[in-house]
């Protein structure tokens, strides 16, 4: 079969493909991550990136190439982690642009939209250095630029082959490499999606497994020294900003140039994502709060990353993994661009509906339970995850971490914490540790949030434990209701306190107490006055003195009053305070009703 073009369908099915065989890869590739830093997560920054690609991509309809080569690049920028995550996303800005227009390609068009994409990718670097990703794309789009090819499946031998005597020869390039025996991991990285392409386009369903993914003899990461001499930084420090009046990238960049080194910035549309290797990531992150919301940040200890990667090397693990993976339910309300920055593992709850069996978050969104909610007919019903779910979880997230820590919805709610219980018992492949977050929604979120920040700092989960035990006694959730009714179908109140509150129009504020449990907090007459009587209320609940906060906005199919909320809380706490926002879970959503929404609370000091 002749392949003569490419349209938006062939090219999203094509990146799904790339997009699914890279991330098989995710382990060799930290195996051997030695350059810039020896931390060992090019594998999992890739993987996460191209997690966030093919999601943005699974449900597009685009019949235009233009249309989803531009789709990809901006789920791309959103999705990015760690050096790999922003250069491939910068090289796909520059491949999308080019492209911009057009219904279908060939291989001659093709091969430009390459070129620009290692232009646009070379240009965004501060130091470009040879022997990395940038190397291998650049002789890849060379040889589609000067290629007379013009059947796609031909074209794309020719590119693979190109792309893996490039990948051969990074190591002549990079001393790291040649001392490690490794060749570099970005770069690989970069094979293996056009390897996924190949296999792809040739009906071939088979993994390369033992050329690609098979590996022996322990982290290569482990055999390299730290280098302190020329890695003066700490934290690997990303954040993702949006905002209506963004700077250029230039401008971030020369500010950012006195902060830290390994700087890479991607400004497209409203969005600002930023990677820079820095000893002072709160003076980043104060930095970019002045252009708009901060939606995800993170920082992680270099440092701590090697030391563990060492020690799974001094165990004769073959793996290299982070010190400590955190992972939650569903119920958290996390947005999924916060839980992919971070690396945490979400181990989904269950909704059933007849027969069916649903997980939350994957196969049904909470805005999808919540147009069921205003439907008529039963609902879903909603269950814990089993003792094997989160054996499932609990591998997946000891693949990253030495420790593994689940920070889950409290015990007073459901049964989810002694499912995973059982199942840390019976998991022998890494330490589990397990904190109630003694709370639901984004008041778990927060604390798993926390867990996680703190993991990045190098805490040991023992300390991770106690501190998120400190900081809940503290913090708190409220909600209120727009009507009774589904606090009445779910037994929360009497037939004639729903009758009386929904007859005077009463907005209750109910509210999870610091030892989980669900109580009266407050009433308000009212729909104007809920709002100034919730605020007042959580103020209330904030100890003498306390001024590091944060707070979580959750509405059942009612987004119109999260900008409100928000106001509200940035009059009475400041402007650059931290507020995530959430459609709430099912969990929450199903004794809540329409229309209801909530504050969630977390005091750090």
């Amino acid at each position: 079969m002749h392949i003569r073009y490419v349209d938006g369908p062939r090219f999203r099915r094509s990146m799904l493909a790339a997009c699914d065989y890279a991330q098989r890869q995710r382990g060799e590739l930290n195996r051997i991550n030695v350059f810039p830093v020896p931390d060992g997560d090019t594998g999992t920054n890739l993987a996460l990136t191209v997690q966030a690609i093919a999601e943005g991509l699974r449900h597009s309809r685009a019949r235009e190439v233009s249309v989803v080569a531009t789709e990809a690049a901006e789920a791309a920028v959103l999705g990015a982690r760690g050096n790999v995550g922003m250069m491939l996303s910068h090289f796909l800005l520059g491949l999308a642009e080019q492209l911009e227009g057009l219904d279908r390609i060939g291989t001659e068009q093709f091969g430009t939209a390459l070129t620009a994409g290692v232009k646009q990718l070379t240009s965004a670097l501060e130091r470009p250095v040879e022997g990395t990703i940038l190397t291998v794309m650049r002789d890849t789009a060379g040889a589609a630029a000067q290629s007379a090819m013009y059947d796609f499946q031909v074209l794309l031998n020719h590119l693979v082959e190109t792309a893996r005597d490039s990948l051969a020869r990074t190591p002549s390039l990079l001393p790291p490499l040649k001392k490690a025996g490794v060749v570099d991991a970005g770069a690989k990285g970069f094979v293996h999606l056009l390897e996924g392409v190949h296999l792809y386009i040739r009906g071939d369903s088979r993994a390369l497994a033992s050329e690609a993914v098979g590996s022996t003899g322990g982290p290569a990461v482990a055999r390299v020294a730290y280098a302190e001499e020329t890695e003066q930084y700490q934290f690997c420090t990303e954040a993702l900003v949006r905002g209506d009046s963004l700077p250029d990238a230039e401008e971030v960049r020369a500010r950012l140039r006195t902060m830290g080194d390994s700087l890479i910035v991607i400004r497209s549309g409203n969005v600002l994502k930023v990677h820079v290797h820095s000893d002072d990531p709160e003076d980043v992150f104060a930095y970019l709060r002045g252009f708009g919301t901060l939606a995800t940040h993170k920082a992680e200890d270099m440092k701590a990353q090697h030391h563990a990667v060492e020690r799974s090397a001094g165990a004769h693990v073959s793996l290299a993994r982070r010190p400590v993976t955190i992972l939650t339910d569903s119920a958290c309300d996390l947005a999924e661009e916060i839980v992919r920055a971070h690396g945490i593992q979400v181990v989904p709850l269950w909704l059933m509906e007849g027969d069916k069996m649903l997980r939350d978050r994957v196969d049904v969104s909470a805005d999808e339970f919540h147009r069921r909610l205003g439907e008529s007919g039963p609902l879903p019903t909603t269950s814990q995850p089993s003792p094997a779910d989160f054996l499932d979880g609990f591998g997946r997230a000891a693949e990253d971490g030495e420790k593994v820590l689940g920070v889950l919805l409290s015990s007073t709610l459901s049964g989810t914490f002694g499912s995973a219980e059982a199942a840390a018992y019976r998991f022998d492949t890494a330490e589990v540790y397990l904190a109630d977050s003694l709370g639901a929604s984004l008041l778990q979120g927060l604390l798993v949030l926390k867990a996680a920040e703190l993991a990045e700092r190098a805490w040991e989960p023992e300390d991770i434990v106690l501190e998120l035990a400190r900081i809940r006694a503290r913090s708190g959730i409220l909600f209120t209701v727009a009507s009774f009714d589904r606090l009445l179908a779910s037994g929360r109140v009497g037939k004639g306190k729903a009758w009386l509150g929904n007859s005077l129009g009463l907005r209750p504020i109910f509210g999870m107490t610091p030892e989980g449990k669900v109580r009266s907090f407050n009433t308000a007459l009212g729909r104007r006055k809920v709002v100034d009587r919730m605020l007042d209320t959580v103020e209330a609940q904030f100890p003498s003195g306390a001024e590091v906060f944060r707070f979580g906005v959750i509405h059942v199919a009612h987004p119109e009053i999260v900008p409100v909320v928000r106001r509200g809380l940035q009059e009475r706490f400041g402007r650059d305070v931290e507020i995530l926002e959430a459609p709430a879970t099912p969990v929450i959503s199903t004794h809540l009703g329409v229309g209801a929404w909530g504050v969630a609370f977390l005091v750090e000091d």
